[in-house]
């Protein structure tokens, strides 16, 4: 802080010094070795400022130049435009496909529920239950056909039905798995 005090008293500077250069005179130059280490600290003291041994150039800094993002979005190019649009359909239509897919898993799945709790179940009453099932594997079947769905998806759903309409048959009695032999 004294340094700074030093430098406004003895030298009057245009702006607010934020980094000096400092350059020493010809007596100086010719020997260098007291003044190796120049740092604002006490190694300069306020006789060598205002002696004239030295003198002090303020630097400017550039000042830095940031770059705004627009608000709005540029416009996209032609072939760029149509990819968003025709993405927005297939994501319309993939998402009406898969909700068609787990409205029918969802009316199965409750189906057997109610039959599971069902106490007094007839076999004949897991007949409209196979049709729902078959509704539902035509519409997984469709969905992975035209991409919405990858066929592993497909498969393990379908499986999941047919495990689930196996586990209620055999609450029920009405299926016994084979014995399995080692």
């Amino acid at each position: 802080m004294g340094v700074l005090h030093c430098i406004s008293s003895c030298v009057v500077l245009p702006c607010k010094p934020r980094k000096f250069s400092i350059t020493t005179s010809s007596l100086i130059q010719a020997n260098p070795a007291p003044f190796r280490s120049l740092s604002f600290s006490t190694n300069l003291s306020k006789n060598a400022f205002c002696k004239g041994s030295f003198t002090v150039k303020p630097i400017e800094r550039q000042t830095r130049r940031s770059v705004v993002c627009e608000a709005s979005p540029k416009k996209k190019a032609d072939s760029a435009a149509k990819r968003a649009r025709q993405a927005e359909k297939r994501r319309i239509y993939n998402k009406a496909r898969k909700s068609e897919v787990k409205t029918r898993m969802k009316k199965v799945l409750e189906a057997l529920d109610v039959l599971r709790k069902k106490a007094d179940a007839q076999t004949e009453e897991i007949l409209p239950i196979e049709k729902l099932i078959a509704e539902a594997y035509s519409v997984i079947d469709k969905a992975v056909k035209v991409g919405t769905l990858h066929r592993n998806t497909g498969a393990r759903r379908k499986s999941r039905l047919a495990r689930r309409k196996k586990a209620v048959e055999i609450h029920h009695g009405w299926y016994t798995p084979p014995a399995v032999t080692a």
